[in-house]
């Protein structure tokens, strides 16, 4: 069984705000990481539950398909009402709100 791949994380500051860049797949800011984290949760659950009731990207470009499987998964966790920090982010944080 091969292991599940996961976007890569990049984190960098712009100013007085943090970006937190899923490669490929979207970004959330915030002036702390654990606020950028948050956005980008948010971002990677609409993301994915868009996925899964069927909307799809526009244009001609075809989207590497690592990423809708990741974003299926990510929105499987969240529909079962699992937390999905941990598939998106490779950690949990205490002080987040609960998503998924």
């Amino acid at each position: 069984m091969t292991e599940a791949w996961t976007p890569d994380l990049q984190m960098r500051a712009h100013g007085d705000q943090c970006r937190l860049t899923l490669v490929g797949v979207t970004y959330g800011n915030g002036r702390t990481l654990q606020e950028a984290s948050n956005d980008l949760l948010l971002r990677v659950l609409d993301l994915a539950l868009g996925l899964r009731a069927g909307y799809r990207a526009n244009g001609e470009a075809r989207p590497d398909p690592r990423v809708a499987d990741f974003l299926w998964e990510v929105g499987e966790l969240a529909v079962r009402g699992d937390d999905i920090r941990a598939r998106v982010l490779g950690f949990t944080t205490s002080n987040s709100p609960k998503l998924g």
